[in-house]
């Protein structure tokens, strides 16, 4: 027998160490369960035997969000990871459904409403700290996901699928939503018909004044990306969900330009496109990354580049590539 063999032969099979720790998991010692998930599983990354350690870590990072252990779980999420990247393996259906195994495990927990008196305030705001923990623990995972997918096969802005994992969850757990950064994974993403779920529930919590803008928002970094099709789905799949819950699609001067800039870059009309640029400069400049994004929709489909490129907020958020 070679000493290769010899080497591997020193540990057992994975299953046996998966069913072992899971014990020690169920008997509530969640600590010295983590510490054995960390090191057994860095032994077999030693003896590069890869697929068994992510075994044992997708494992360990299931059972502990299983049993509420967001921390930890989030911890063995990222080495699984980690691990992916050491193994140098491949983004593929098999290795995205089993970052999306874990991701599954992570809780989803409505915050608490109407609270009043004193006990109930302490209790929303234990909730809230629940609730940056399992943001902070699943973005963390996600987003070193994210990394792997891009080194290793998907798309340069990282995997679509990944970003919509990552723009659910940070909607859906945040206690303030950032609807930019929600916005930002689902653009890069690929389902517009979610996202366009997303900003209907966002518009019937939001402010008034915040339901314009951030449809505005939306359409803009789709096209900002270059990317016309989800645009104009996205702006009617919000009309159909709005009109199936009888309820209104916003009616403003920024509403009005969002629809006229749709039409206008379906042909080759730049003097319209400054036109409606000028004639509704008040409405866009309500949020003053608007006219980065214009900045950078006249590049991709005029090519009128700006003598700064990707500078500011959105310029910053497009060069991260999805990395926040």
């Amino acid at each position: 027998m070679s000493r290769e063999r010899l080497k591997r032969g020193t540990l057992p099979p994975a299953q046996e160490n998966i069913e072992k720790l899971q014990k020690v998991v169920e008997e509530g010692n969640y600590y010295g369960a983590q510490q054995m998930y960390k090191s057994i599983s860095a032994r077999y990354v030693s003896a590069q035997r890869y697929s068994e350690a992510l075994d044992i870590l997708q494992s360990g990072a299931c059972i502990q969000l299983k049993h509420g252990q967001i921390t930890c779980g989030a911890e063995l999420a990222v080495l699984f990871v980690e691990t992916l990247v050491k193994g140098k393996i491949p983004y593929n259906s098999d290795a995205l459904d089993r970052v999306r195994k874990i991701y599954k495990m992570f809780p989803q927990i409505p915050l608490p409403q109407h609270l009043l008196d004193d006990d109930e305030m302490e209790q929303i705001s234990e909730a809230l700290g629940a609730a940056k923990i399992r943001v902070d623990g699943c973005s963390s995972f996600l987003k070193a996901a994210l990394k792997w997918s891009v080194e290793f096969g998907a798309h340069k802005s990282g995997s679509p699928e990944l970003h919509v994992m990552l723009a659910e969850y940070i909607y859906s757990e945040s206690s303030e939503v950032d609807m930019v950064r929600v916005s930002n994974h689902f653009v890069r993403g690929n389902s517009p018909k979610k996202f366009a779920s997303v900003l209907v529930n966002f518009m019937g919590k939001c402010y008034p004044d915040e339901d314009d803008l951030a449809i505005a928002r939306a359409i803009l970094m789709y096209l900002a990306m270059g990317n016309l099709r989800d645009a104009n789905y996205l702006m009617d799949e919000i009309k159909k969900q709005l009109e199936s819950n009888q309820l209104d699609f916003p009616q403003s001067d920024l509403i009005q330009f969002i629809i006229y800039l749709l039409q206008t870059l379906q042909r080759d009309a730049l003097p319209l496109f400054n036109m409606l640029r000028a004639s509704y400069k008040t409405s866009i400049e309500r949020e003053p990354a608007f006219n980065e994004l214009l900045d950078e929709i006249v590049a991709k489909f005029y090519g009128v580049r700006r003598r700064n490129p990707l500078q500011g907020v959105f310029g910053d958020i497009f060069k991260m590539m999805g990395g926040e």
